[in-house]
């Protein structure tokens, strides 16, 4: 993604700000400001003038999803059906049984690959947006009139990342529609797009556990990362509130939503997702009816003082946090740990060990997952020797001001695949200690390797980092003792978060890999040359093989800047920042 951008303010600009509630005076200076700048524009202000421009043709522009599995996997909307056949045979490898339905004990419904089991509209990205949430309570409010009903087995949630859509949808008497058809509100703020959507019914979890269903989740938020959203189901789709509803309507993502029937009505008359989708004008009406000024005024008149709960938390005083030994959330960490005034010298990277191999595009939410903590997880045994429940174990998510917890879910996604394993092997965080070829959680492994003083690297294909700027991601990299990572390309954000916690992001030349190296994880490899390192550097990686042979392999330094080489040789961008203050 782009770390800026700036956007022309224009005069619907200051219309949405008129209409969300903003002081007058505020508004009028909005404007003002933007005119001055250049940044104003109407229909006499001259086409700014730009080194690359990009050109889209609106008459391409589809109703489209992203899915399975990360949010750029755009599909044209007639395409999720087809698009859903071919992973599950080429991703999810299932080649015999496709279309084979499983009895669900204690249910009267059968569940096969492709069910829609979580149907969700979330709070980010899309519930700031009046049309597609009124667009969603009016194709509810055209279902229930005819009587067509959500399947039994997907579970619906409503989570506004605002009170004032709950008040508008309230207002236009379409929660009660949305309500009637399961998208009950469950709260505000972040839930199902970071797994907090709790647990599927038992019934319906086994069966796809037992059975080994792709189970599919639809939702409205903006990231579907592997693992995220439900450790029952593998197959997430983004789509816009609307769509959410007519998944929850259709059951399956098997079904082409074009072409064929959501359901039957009341009358046994099948219905097309075209008979009850809302008009344009109907929407318009809607929100101008319903989504006012002095809903937004009223709603936040008072956001910043909340409700008799908030009002009653005894907050500290003081300049300084005082730190609870005792508290499972907020933890000091060890960053400065042993930290002097200067920098010292630069440690060896000798005789490393590696921690992982890992293939493409493998993404923040692999390296630090945000979802829920398992009970048998190094994390979900931290919680529980520490005298926490199972049932308040929260998430990775809420639980990043304790590094305790942070550093024992790093690699602990349940869909990550470290090759090390083999092909086969199994999915999740785990790894071999090497030379005992014991297999054990990454975080294991990686404390046994402190306990023996042995430094690790990881290796990884193209994209590494990619997704979320998740700064746990580098953090808890570097809490494991891994000096270096040496992929075949970076995300740039996670390369630059790498170095600012210490560790040096590696490329290989183009042509090379850890697979093209046949690498299996049992080497050990030493970089030297560290004391003098250098921005962009030519190095060398020297592997020693299990079997005594060595290969010096190029390498590129991708410390890319002078300032990045000043944060790494501090040991990371927080030492860097505490020296320069007390200098």
């Amino acid at each position: 993604g782009a770390t800026c951008g700036f956007f022309p303010v224009d005069a619907e600009t200051i219309r949405y700000l008129n209409m969300s509630g903003r002081a007058e005076n505020r508004i009028a200076l909005v404007e003002e400001y933007s005119r001055c700048q250049g940044m104003w524009r109407d229909a006499s202000s001259a086409d700014p003038v730009f080194t690359d421009l990009l050109e889209l043709d609106m008459a391409t522009v589809v109703p489209s999803m992203a899915g399975p599995k990360r949010p750029e996997g755009r599909i044209p909307l007639e395409g999720i059906a087809a698009g859903f056949a071919t992973a599950l045979e080429a991703e999810y490898k299932k080649t015999v049984d496709q279309s084979k339905r499983y009895a669900v004990e204690g249910e009267t419904f059968d569940l096969g690959h492709g069910d829609v089991v979580i149907a969700a509209i979330t709070s980010c990205t899309n519930t700031s947006n009046p049309s597609v949430l009124i667009g969603a309570g009016l194709l509810a409010r055209n279902a229930n009139r005819i009587g067509l009903k959500q399947k039994p087995w997907v579970k619906t949630s409503l989570a506004p990342g605002s009170q004032v859509v709950a008040e508008y949808l309230e207002k236009s008497g379409l929660q009660k529609e949305l309500d009637q058809i399961g998208f009950n509100l469950v709260g505000f703020g972040c839930t199902t797009c970071i797994g907090n959507s709790g647990p599927l019914p038992a019934p319906i979890s086994r069966t796809i556990n037992d059975k080994g269903l792709i189970g599919a989740a639809v939702l409205s938020g903006n990231r579907n990362f592997e693992g995220r959203v439900s450790p029952d189901v593998q197959a997430n789709y983004l789509a816009s509130p609307p769509l959410v509803v007519a998944y929850a309507l259709a059951g399956s993502v098997t079904r082409d939503l074009t072409s064929e029937p959501l359901g039957e009505d009341r009358d046994g008359k099948p219905v097309f997702l075209r008979d009850i989708w809302p008009t344009n004008v109907e929407i318009e009406q809607f929100i101008a009816e319903n989504v006012t000024r002095e809903l937004f005024a009223r709603k936040y008149a008072d956001v910043f003082k909340g409700d008799e709960n908030w009002q009653n938390v005894q907050a500290p005083e003081g300049q300084t946090y005082a730190w609870d030994d005792n508290s499972t959330y907020v933890q000091n960490p060890p960053y400065f740990a042993g930290m002097g005034s200067r920098p010292g010298a630069i440690g060896k990277i000798e005789g490393a060990r590696v921690l992982g191999l890992f293939g493409d595009k493998i993404t923040t939410d692999h390296i630090s997952p945000a979802g829920s903590i398992k009970a048998a997880s190094p994390a979900g045994k931290y919680l529980t020797d520490n005298g926490v429940g199972v049932a308040d174990f929260n998430q990775y998510g809420t639980r990043r001001g304790n590094h305790e917890v942070m550093m024992r879910g790093t690699f602990a996604n349940i869909r990550i695949r470290n090759h090390m394993l083999g092909e086969n092997g199994r999915e999740g965080g785990y790894t071999f200690h090497y030379p005992s070829k014991e297999e054990m959680p990454i975080y294991d492994a990686a404390m046994q390797y402190r306990a023996e003083g042995v430094p690790l690297v990881i290796f990884a294909g193209v994209e590494y980092g990619n997704g979320s700027s998740r700064d746990w991601a580098a953090k808890g990299t570097n809490l494991l003792g891994v000096r270096a990572v040496i992929a075949q390309s970076f995300e740039r954000i996670h390369r630059s978060n790498l170095v600012g916690m210490g560790v040096i992001p590696f490329t290989f030349e183009e042509g090379t890999s850890w697979k093209t190296l046949g690498l299996k994880g049992d080497e050990q490899v030493t970089i030297d040359g560290l004391e003098t390192i250098k921005p962009r550097q030519k190095m060398t990686a020297r592997i020693t093989f299990a079997d005594g042979s060595t290969k010096d392999v190029p390498i590129l330094c991708r410390i890319d800047t002078l300032d990045e080489l000043d944060y790494f040789k501090n040991g990371g961008i927080l030492q860097y920042v505490l020296r320069d203050l007390a200098a």
